[in-house]
């Protein structure tokens, strides 16, 4: 048995990803119903999107005493958006919290290597609600 039709029984949607120019595993999210470009990080705590993509996803941004770090940068001032729905192809969460922080160093890698901006990124905390498995041979991520 496959492991794609092996965890269909098993209740998981599967999402596929697909790979940036640097390597990244990226993937299409809804929040609140509007779609946007992610990143897929194991490494991330938290679920994030950047200040800039906030308006977009017409998120609530609330002070937060959370300072961020990752990729290169450190003491990242963050912001909270909390109680969104995020949807990833049929696998829906409500009430979820979102961190949001400059996502600039980011994107200006990514475009430095000729690859897309991302809105944001997937992080451990919603890998874990979900339950996650990701298949790197037919880059896919599944969800329960």
């Amino acid at each position: 048995m496959s492991l794609k039709k092996l965890l269909k029984e098993k209740g998981y949607h599967r999402i596929k990803l697909s790979f940036t120019k640097t390597n990244h595993l990226e993937l299409v999210a809804k929040i609140n119903d509007i779609e946007g470009n992610f990143i897929l990080d194991t490494g991330a705590s938290s679920t994030c999107v950047g200040l800039e993509a906030v308006e977009h996803f017409k998120l609530m941004p609330e002070d937060s005493d959370v300072k961020a770090a990752g990729a290169g940068a450190t003491n990242m001032l963050t912001q909270i958006a909390q109680k969104n729905l995020i949807e990833i192809e049929g696998w829906k969460r409500k009430k979820t919290d979102l961190v949001l922080f400059d996502l600039r160093h980011v994107n200006e890698a990514l475009t430095n290597h000729k690859a897309e901006k991302v809105h944001g990124i997937i992080g451990a905390d919603i890998l874990k609600k979900g339950k996650a498995i990701i298949d790197y041979k037919s880059k896919s991520l599944y969800l329960k």
